[in-house]
């Protein structure tokens, strides 16, 4: 039995574990939308739950969308650019490693008030610039998300460029020597060697970032505005209402929530399966 193998075989009653725990939750909150598990009046199969969310639902996909999208394009970016900084540039590299490590470290309610505090309409930035909450654009709670998706970014493209110099750090040295020996310049050292290395490191913990931007709640909640809410919030807010009819409209928003995460776990599987192929690599 290979190395590999070994380790797969000595994982499997963990994942076994993991997925039996949460593909039980996802079946409870799955049959709650379904009004199967209703907290008063006897159960019966209907999409009521789906239906009466479904005007607010539209605009809570949309929203997670947004911030999702954004957040994640800037962290890979920035995750990617913090990689070639440490990984090709000697000087200052355990500096710059370092704070990568301690922004990770911060949690996200932490740094969602740090931005609030330093980009709200009264936060210190406006105060240094002298500018008033009437000239300061609504970055916080304003039309555009832009407070959650600069958060997110940030603490997520650090969160990237770890993976990145993680993943491709052992290896990459010596691909770049021999590209520089082969006459390859900067240039084409980075978009020929290093990027190709990092782009699967890349794609998977951008999955990572993707997926968590869609089902974090304390971010969006905190910095973001009231109407239209993004998903977590929205089934938040509605498992919390006095209205205890509106249980399955709060499922049904999981459920969607839980649809587009795995969605995009397939996504991202299916790309780094055909660059595998695409590479030669058997992937064992």
């Amino acid at each position: 039995m290979t190395h590999s193998a070994t380790e797969r075989h000595r994982a499997t009653p963990a994942l076994a574990l993991v997925l039996l725990v949460t593909g039980a939750g996802l079946v409870s909150v799955l049959a709650t939308s379904l009004g199967l598990f209703p907290l008063f009046g006897p159960a019966r199969l209907s999409i009521q739950g789906y239906a009466e969310a479904s005007a607010d639902l539209r605009l809570a996909i949309r929203e997670s969308f947004v911030i999702a999208i954004s957040s994640t394009v800037l962290a890979a970016a920035a995750g990617l650019l913090l990689g070639t900084v440490v990984l090709v540039f000697s000087r200052h590299r355990w500096l710059v490693g370092g704070l990568a490590a301690g922004v990770v470290a911060v949690p996200h309610l932490v740094g969602a008030a740090s931005v609030d505090l330093l980009i709200g309409d009264t936060g210190l930035l406006p105060r240094i610039l002298g500018l008033g909450p009437e000239r300061w654009p609504d970055l916080v709670g304003g039309a555009w998300p832009a407070a959650t998706v600069l958060e997110f970014a940030w603490k997520e493209s650090a969160f990237v460029g770890v993976v990145v110099i993680a993943t491709v750090g052992r290896r990459l040295t010596d691909l770049l020597e021999v590209a520089a020996v082969l006459g390859a310049g900067p240039w084409r050292r980075w978009s020929r060697v290093l990027v190709p290395s990092a782009l699967p490191a890349v794609a998977g913990s951008a999955m990572i970032v993707f997926v968590y931007t869609v089902g974090s709640y304390e971010v969006p909640w905190l910095l973001g505005r009231s109407y239209p809410e993004p998903l977590p919030v929205m089934a938040y807010r509605l498992f919390g209402s006095i209205d205890l009819t509106a249980r399955p409209q709060a499922a049904a928003t999981a459920v969607v929530g839980a649809a587009v995460a795995g969605a995009t776990v397939l996504l991202v599987w299916l790309f780094t399966l055909g660059h595998r192929r695409a590479h030669g690599s058997s992937g064992r």
